[in-house]
């Protein structure tokens, strides 16, 4: 039989026919390693005999960067060719021009790019011409890693307001305070976990939500409405993952007899799946027998899940390797195709040798394939975004293709829907609430656990029921030194074919959605605890709810900063600052040793006090404004009463300098280099020269470093300690234990303090950063960095006002992830900050003594800016 082609190349028929043969000798190879090899030589052989047309650049002035071979990745093929960048253009030119004869992208168009791992190796390359598309422009794979880099920092180089790779934690602020969609988030870890949809193998995973498709009307409000996001597919039912377990099980003791260390069936479910006696390793048991193996006790008579647990440790640890939980991922390239078959069907095409699968296993109802992934023995696939987008053509059987006919007899056509859907619009718009929904936007966390977070690996994987081949995780085989060569081709079609799992983005528990549900938050010590027992004051209202007029205007203009006055009253660096409640006077401390009052209304100095001839570091006011509280570097606390005008009370506590002090309820907290925080009962004394009070010690809070600063939560149920080696500490003052430890600066920390719900610390270092730090789970959610080190900060929990070591005030967008407004404040560094009502507060630290004045700024009201060149003020927002 013959065959007649048209051929319609450029180039030779004489050159094609040559290339023809070639790939026909590669194809008659015994060993399919051998015939790779030789496929990849006649690839090799044409790439080096061809260059990049220059002839194709859009300008002659185009300068070129670079030039090297690559190829571009398209859902299940690659298409070899030459990449090259210009000072102005991306282009690729494949060798068999197809799909065009060049791909161009302009470098001012593009918006985003991200590095890629493309078959489990970091070669690839995907660059997005817009914000918040699905499907890049062009996804490149090289076959060198440093061409991969290099064209990427040419890119990069060339955006001129470019930022790096956006973090995971980045976005999750943003989502946690609901600027980002339950979809968009997911997109966008999609996106960061190397997930493409110009890879198959690698397409963006989305959770089933919704577990019921029969009922008439979708209730949004049932909890039962909705699918257990905390477990994996594969563990959803019950019953099959127990059975998957007791064979397990029954595997062990046929090959170990003395493997586990009892037999105590005591689960009811595990009796309702053995009925009646139960043959292991040759012995006859009943469901409730004890294990014949007399030396071990049976310490899960009690507990059936902890016996489960066990049984699935024990089977996973004594697994032959590789090892792994279910045969199947619950993302492939013949999953993808299976949902997109109908859109798609030239892929499935490809991927099933030129045929479609059998009908009845087609994507033929929404309610048949949750049933298959909840009851199948192999079937533990996920969903993809097609489920919650806008388009219904993966669908509807639009292009009339003939996918077979059913046992049943019916033809293969439109996806049948669940009763509640109206249409397949109606279907995808109900799938898209669900997913907003208030159920699933409290439990997303679960799910990003599994996926993209800690219990993606490891023994929490274990525990988790989430363990899948080696081959799947990134880091599981490392194709560079297998040397075997048809080895490596089994194993990369294996990668290719079978699936991947995405990318670690998070190595501690994800932090949930901040819904109006959730006012209280966070389980002192553990994460299955009440929520009653929870540290959070249930009064505690979010950052959306402070109505305070005055707040939300001095926010509001926060960027409109503006010098008002300016006074000169210490020596040397001011170390703290307290206001009083009417804001009439103002209380500074400084390394002068001395603490000074300052009036608003005079605009005098009204008093300068000295406890010792060492230097203060830091006060603040007792309620009622009729003492203030002062640190010193000699180790102790001073209590100044303002009514006597004379000292109170001194608080000896500390072997070094105390260098932050707090108040609440009549508790003192202080901070001290020798590397303690303590808390303190105590009132002091009311009068001068009456008896002291003595100060009770409740609880000292060790650190391994000396301790820089401290803060309190909105209800002083939590403490958040800074260091001088860079470690952020979150403590549970009812319990006086460490919740989180953050090692998330690299030199001293300056400043911490909770956002107003208590929900996120922020952290300013040395180091330039600003951290904010997820108070339940202690994962760092967000970092920004400043060209200088950030002293001091006010914040309201989406926007922030910090003093910088240049006396620069910079207005962070927090949300955003930017500086929004850097205004000139002091020349001399910013050491501290007050939020006294309506008005803020900014004092000046290391100046010249001649230079040392205290201003007041105010907000601008069309007034000129002040003169810049004022150094070490203090400035006052109103």
């Amino acid at each position: 039989m013959e065959y007649v082609f048209e051929l319609d190349v450029s180039g030779k028929v004489e050159d094609v026919v040559e290339t023809l043969l070639q790939l026909h000798r590669a194809s008659c190879l015994d060993k399919l390693g051998d015939q790779t090899a030789m496929i990849t030589a006649i690839l090799q052989s044409r790439l080096a005999r061809t260059s990049f047309d220059k002839n194709r650049f859009q300008s002659v002035s185009e300068k070129l960067h670079m030039e090297c071979k690559a190829e571009m990745v398209t859902p299940l093929v690659t298409n070899p060719g030459h990449a090259c960048i210009t000072d102005t253009t991306l282009y690729f030119q494949p060798l068999n021009g197809y799909p065009k004869p060049m791909v161009q992208i302009t470098l001012h168009d593009i918006r985003r790019i991200y590095k890629r791992r493309h078959g489990l190796m970091p070669l690839g390359l995907e660059v997005f011409c817009t914000e918040d598309d699905l499907c890049s422009d062009v996804y490149l794979k090289f076959y060198e890693r440093q061409d991969r880099d290099d064209l990427y920092f040419y890119i990069a180089t060339y955006l001129e307001h470019h930022v790096a790779e956006r973090t995971a934690e980045g976005y999750t602020l943003q989502w946690q305070r609901g600027l980002l969609s339950n979809y968009q988030y997911l997109l966008h870890l999609n996106t960061l976990a190397d997930r493409s949809c110009n890879d198959l193998s690698q397409y963006p995973v989305f959770p089933w939500v919704v577990s019921d498709y029969s009922s008439s009307e979708l209730d949004l409000s049932n909890p039962g409405t909705f699918r257990d996001l905390s477990k994996p597919v594969g563990a959803l039912n019950k019953q099959r993952l127990e059975r998957l377990l007791v064979r397990g099980l029954r595997f062990l003791m046929s090959e170990q007899p003395g493997s586990l260390g009892c037999l105590k069936l005591v689960s009811s479910r595990l009796r309702a799946s053995i009925p009646g006696e139960t043959e292991v390793s040759g012995r006859t048991l009943a469901p409730s027998a004890l294990c014949p193996l007399p030396s071990f006790p049976c310490e899960f008579s009690c507990s059936p899940s902890a016996f489960l647990l066990t049984i699935q440790e024990t089977r996973y640890q004594e697994m032959p390797e590789p090892k792994f939980m279910y045969g199947s991922h619950y993302s492939s390239p013949g999953y993808v195709l299976f949902y997109l078959v109908r859109i798609a069907p030239e892929y499935m095409l490809c991927l099933q040798n030129g045929r479609f699968d059998n009908a009845d296993r087609m994507f033929n109802s929404i309610a048949e394939t949750w049933k298959n992934c909840l009851d199948g023995a192999t079937d533990f696939k996920e969903l993809i975004p097609e489920f919650y987008g806008d388009d219904v053509s993966f669908l509807v059987n639009s292009l009339k293709l003939d996918l077979g006919k059913r046992q049943g007899g019916q033809m293969v056509d439109d996806v049948e829907l669940p009763p509640w859907a109206q249409s397949p619009e109606d279907f995808l718009q109900k799938s898209r609430d669900a997913l907003e929904s208030d159920y699933v936007s409290e439990h997303l966390h679960e799910w990003i656990d599994l996926v993209f977070g800690y219990k993606q690996k490891g023994r929490d994987a274990v525990g988790a029921h989430n363990v899948f081949h080696p081959l799947t995780y990134e880091g599981g085989v490392d194709l560079n030194s297998t040397e075997d060569p048809d080895e490596k081709v089994a194993m990369l079609t294996q990668i290719l074919e079978f699936g991947q799992t995405p990318k670690q983005l998070f190595v501690t528990p994800h932090p949930r959605r901040i819904t109006p549900k959730f006012k209280r938050l966070f389980q002192p010590s553990s994460y299955n605890a009440s929520t009653a027992d929870s540290p959070v004051s249930p009064g505690e209202e979010s950052f959306e709810d402070l109505t305070e007029e005055s707040r939300t205007l001095a926010w509001s203009n926060i960027t409109r900063l503006q010098l008002h006055e300016q006074h000169k009253i210490h020596k040397e660096a001011v170390t703290g600052i307290a206001v009083s409640r009417s804001g009439s006077s103002v209380f500074t401390t400084s390394q002068d040793s001395t603490l000074k009052m300052f009036s608003k209304e005079s605009k005098m100095l009204q008093r300068s006090i000295s406890f010792s001839n060492m230097a203060l570091s830091s006060c603040l006011l007792l309620p009622g404004d009729a003492t203030v509280v002062s640190s010193s570097w000699d180790n102790n606390v001073y209590f100044y009463s303002i009514a006597f005008g004379r000292r109170q009370d001194t608080l000896m506590g500390h072997d070094d300098a105390v260098s932050k002090i707090c108040w609440h309820d009549n508790r003192l907290y202080s901070a001290s280099w020798d590397s303690t925080v303590k808390v303190w009962s105590g009132v002091p004394a009311e009068m001068p020269g009456s008896r002291r009070h003595q100060f009770d010690l409740l609880a000292e809070l060790e650190h391994d470093v000396s301790v820089d600063t401290i803060s309190l939560s909105a209800a002083s149920t939590l403490l958040a300690s800074g260091t001088k080696e860079g470690t952020v500490t979150i403590w549970d003052l009812t319990a006086a234990t460490g919740l989180h430890q953050i090692p998330c600066h690299s030199g001293t920390v300056c400043d911490t303090a909770f956002s107003p719900d208590s929900r996120h610390v922020l952290s300013a270092g040395e180091d330039g950063c600003l951290n904010v730090i997820d108070v339940q789970t202690g994962m760092l959610i967000s970092s920004m960095t400043s060209d200088e080190p950030q002293r001091c900060f006010l914040w309201d929990g989406n926007s922030v006002l910090s003093g910088s070591q240049s006396g620069e005030l910079l207005v962070w967008d927090l949300l955003g992830g930017k500086i929004r407004e850097r205004i000139q404040g002091h020349t001399g560094k910013l050491s501290a900050a007050d939020l006294p009502p309506p008005n803020l507060l900014f004092p000046p630290a290391d100046v010249p003594f001649s230079s040392r004045k205290l201003p007041v700024c105010a907000l601008c009201r069309g007034r000129s800016p002040p003169d810049p060149g004022w150094p070490g003020h203090l400035h006052r927002l109103g």
